[in-house]
């Protein structure tokens, strides 16, 4: 069903994106940059692509600073046709890094690295992370910086997704706050080991992120559009844990927190999970998820025709638009305008597809090749 050919009318980003997750053909499908830390860009490919469109470079944030992720703003936003906003207000207190050259970015005070035998370390009590003086990341501990007590970062949050509900017509997402009741690898092997223990730890789980979740919603967080889960089940060649350990152990879980958000919210549920996980996407479909990211089409068993025919349908594809392992940072810019129409030619029909490429685009990528990307996805956009 087609929103907008018949009316005449032009969507909103806001209303693009809820036509395209109601599985419906609004103008264009939806494009996406940066509203989610596995969506953005690095700062240092940020900083080339301003150079290279003559934009300034010199109030370059970071939101993400273990990813080294950059805001994204309005006038790149505008330029590649963007349909979301990320929801992180920044720091209240920050200072200007210069990482090396020319490349100085925006920075929480808190993080304060400092330059070791060759990397930059950051550290926060016994946690550690270091980036190599031409690296492009950091590695190590994840350390993430909250601006105040940790307590009240769901308030502040709740209080930017009313402004932004309120103030623009931009999609947004609630990031970085739930956990899709898997950890890795290792849990995989407590399941066969010590599945009481993984039980009551998600048990445990479900109770902290509801409550986390109703105080989001009671202190302005109610028309939020998306809740964003986080938790990677997929390996390059397959899942990390069998499809029956997911039911028995994971899929109680999500199901119950997503019937909470969606009977106390208007918000869409979505999935950051890289890797080969065609098989439990069924399991993902019964617990209630509307949304997988990044859409690992690199990955085994991970077919864009197939994940369409299969579960195009049933599930929301938000990425798999332009292979980041293989092509974008890899092949000159007619490589790239060839895999994105390949690729939004088979996500395109029927709605269900919010464009991004494959995870966050990388420190190195050059910038005509981002720029191609994002114009060919454009380009390609259009419901006839």
């Amino acid at each position: 069903m087609r929103q907008s050919s018949e009316t005449g009318k032009k969507l909103s980003g806001r209303e693009r994106v809820k036509t395209a997750l109601n599985h419906q053909e609004g103008d264009r499908f939806p494009i996406d940059l940066g509203m989610q830390f596995s969506t953005g860009i690095s700062a240092f490919a940020y900083y080339n692509l301003r150079t290279y469109l003559g934009l300034s470079t010199d109030k370059i944030e970071i939101v993400d600073n273990v990813q080294m992720l950059a805001r994204v703003d309005q006038d790149v936003l505008d330029l590649f046709h963007c349909d979301t906003v990320l929801l992180y207000p920044p720091y209240k207190k920050q200072m200007l890094w210069n990482v090396r050259d020319d490349y100085s970015f925006i920075i929480p005070e808190q993080m304060n690295p400092r330059m070791e035998d060759g990397y930059w370390v950051v550290t926060r009590g016994d946690e550690k992370m270091r980036m190599p003086r031409n690296g492009f990341f950091f590695d190590g501990s994840w350390i993430r910086i909250v601006d105040g007590p940790p307590e009240d970062e769901i308030l502040v949050l709740a209080r930017e997704a009313e402004r932004l509900e309120k103030e623009t017509d931009k999609y947004t997402c609630l990031l970085n706050h739930f956990l899709a009741f898997f950890t890795g690898i290792e849990m995989a092997c407590d399941m066969l080991t010590d599945p009481d223990s993984v039980k009551a730890f998600n048990e445990d789980l479900l109770k902290k992120q509801t409550g986390k979740f109703m105080r989001f919603v009671k202190n302005g967080g109610r028309d939020i559009d998306c809740i964003e889960f986080n938790s990677d089940l997929g390996m390059q060649s397959g899942p990390m844990l069998s499809p029956d350990c997911y039911e028995e152990f994971v899929l109680p879980y999500m199901k119950e927190l997503i019937r909470v958000i969606h009977e106390n919210s208007g918000a869409r549920v979505f999935l950051h999970c890289c890797g080969s996980v065609f098989s439990l996407i069924p399991h993902l479909i019964e617990a209630g998820l509307d949304i997988l990211n990044p859409v690992q089409i690199s990955a085994d068993n991970m077919d864009p025709a197939e994940l369409k025919k299969t579960y195009g349908d049933k599930i929301n594809f938000w990425g798999g638009g332009c292979n980041t392992q293989k092509i974008l940072g890899f092949k000159d810019e007619a490589a790239v305008r060839e895999n994105v129409r390949m690729l939004s030619t088979t996500f395109k029909p029927g709605g269900g597809f919010v464009f991004n490429q494959v995870h966050n685009i990388m420190g190195d990528v050059p910038p005509q090749n981002i720029v191609a990307m994002f114009d060919e996805a454009y380009k390609n956009s259009f419901y006839e």
